[in-house]
C-alpha cells in the first residue's frame, strides 16, 4: 500500500534529525583532527585528501543521488567542518557575483572568509603578502585561450598552484530593464565581451562596449543607468537587482572557463599524489634550430603526455619566448620524475608552477 504525503514527510523529518546528529559528530571528529594539526603544525587544508574521500564516495554511491550532486554536498560539508578549526581567507577578483567567486566557493565551499579584489594582480598581490592564504585566478578560457594577465603574473610570483576547478560558464545580458531596448553601452571585462562578440554584433550592433574590470563590477555600474546593460552572472544579476534581459548569450555553448587556486608554499606544500594530477610549469628554450622540438622529447621518451602548450613573448626584445606546459601525472611517479630532470637540463628556464589534483 503506497505511503501518504503526510507519512513520507514524517520519515523525511526523522531522517534529517538522524543527518543532523551524524553531521554534528563528524564536526566533532573533524574538530578533533583540527586539534592534532595545530600540535603538530600540519596544514588545515588538503586538497588531495579532499578530493580522494569525494571520489571514494562517488564510487560507493548506489543513487539516486547524482555523483555531481555528492560532490557539491560533501565539499560544503568539509567547507563547514574546516571552518570549525579556521575559516580558510580566500582572494579572488570581486566584487559580489563575479565567475571568480561562483570558482572559489566551487573549490573551498562557503564557509570561507571572502577577500574580494579590485584586479587580478591584487588576488596575487593579497595572497602573497598573506592577506589571504589562498587566491583563486581565471586561467585559461575554451573560446578565447588563457588569460595572459594570471600567466604573465604566475612566471615571477612566489605563490604556486595547488588546485583546480573549471565549470561551463553561461553569460546573460543584464539591466534595470527586462528588454533589449534602447541600450547604448554594454560593459563586461574583456574576456566576456570577446566570448560574446557575435551576439552584441548581430543584437546590440550600435551599443558601445566597454571594458570594466570585472563582470560584476560591469553589473554594478549597469545597475546605475537604465541605458547601460552589463554581461553577467545571474549570481550579479541577483546581487545588484537587475533584469536578465536575455540569458545564455556567449557565442560558444560550451564556453568553459578553467580557475587556478595559488598559494605561498609555507601555507600549503605540493599535494601528494591522487592517481589524476598535473604539474604546470614555464619554460624558455635556447633560441636555436630544434629547440622547442627537443622539448618534447623528454615527454615522449619516458611516457608522459602533455595536456597544454601554450607561448608567451619573453618581452626581452630578442624575439625570444616562455612556454606554458602542463603535463600528466605527479613528481612522486618515477617516469614523470625522470622526464622533469631531463626536460629542466634542456632549458635556459625552467619554474614549476604547482602540481595538483586535476579538477573536477
Amino acid at each position: 500500500m503506497a505511503k501518504t504525503l503526510p507519512e513520507l514527510r514524517n520519515q523525511i523529518d526523522a531522517l534529517d534529525l538522524e543527518l543532523l546528529a551524524l553531521l554534528n559528530q563528524r564536526a566533532s571528529l573533524a574538530h578533533e583532527v583540527g586539534e592534532i594539526k595545530r600540535v603538530d603544525g600540519s596544514a588545515v587544508f588538503r586538497p588531495e585528501r579532499e578530493t580522494q574521500v569525494i571520489s571514494s564516495l562517488q564510487a560507493a554511491n548506489p543513487g539516486p543521488l547524482k555523483n555531481i550532486s555528492l560532490a557539491v554536498i560533501w565539499r560544503e560539508i568539509m567547507s563547514a567542518c574546516r571552518a570549525l578549526e579556521a575559516a580558510q581567507r580566500v582572494a579572488y577578483l570581486g566584487p559580489a557575483g563575479t565567475f571568480s567567486e561562483q570558482a572559489a566557493l566551487q573549490f573551498f565551499g562557503a564557509s570561507i572568509e571572502r577577500v574580494l579584489c579590485a584586479s587580478i594582480d591584487e588576488v596575487f598581490r593579497a595572497t602573497a603578502a598573506g592577506s589571504a592564504e589562498f587566491g583563486v585566478v581565471p586561467i585559461e578560457n575554451s573560446s578565447e585561450g588563457v588569460i595572459s594577465r594570471s600567466l604573465d603574473l604566475l612566471l615571477n610570483s612566489p605563490l604556486h598552484i595547488i588546485g583546480e576547478t573549471s565549470f561551463l560558464v553561461r553569460h546573460n545580458l543584464l539591466r534595470l530593464k527586462p528588454t533589449l531596448a534602447d541600450i547604448e553601452v554594454v560593459f563586461a571585462h574583456p574576456q566576456a565581451l570577446a566570448q560574446c562578440q557575435d551576439w552584441l554584433s548581430t543584437h546590440l550592433p550600435h551599443a558601445e562596449r566597454r571594458a570594466a574590470a570585472s563582470n560584476a563590477e560591469g553589473a554594478r555600474l549597469a545597475a546605475t543607468n537604465p541605458a547601460w546593460a552589463a554581461i553577467a552572472s545571474e549570481r550579479a544579476a541577483s546581487e545588484f537587482g537587475l533584469h536578465v534581459a536575455s540569458h545564455a548569450i556567449q557565442d560558444d555553448a560550451f564556453n568553459r572557463t578553467r580557475f587556478a587556486v595559488v598559494c605561498l608554499p609555507q601555507t600549503l606544500a605540493a599535494p601528494l599524489a591522487t592517481g589524476n594530477d598535473c604539474v604546470s610549469l614555464i619554460v624558455s628554450v635556447p633560441n636555436r634550430p630544434g629547440a622547442v622540438h627537443d622539448l618534447l622529447v623528454p615527454l615522449k621518451k619516458h611516457g608522459v603526455s602533455m595536456t597544454r602548450f601554450e607561448s608567451r613573448p619573453a618581452r626581452s626584445g630578442q624575439w625570444e619566448y616562455y612556454f606554458y606546459i602542463d603535463l600528466q601525472g605527479h613528481p612522486s611517479q618515477p617516469h614523470v620524475a625522470a622526464a622533469l630532470k631531463e626536460l629542466q637540463s634542456l632549458c635556459a628556464f625552467c619554474k614549476v608552477l604547482g602540481t595538483y589534483p586535476v579538477g573536477e
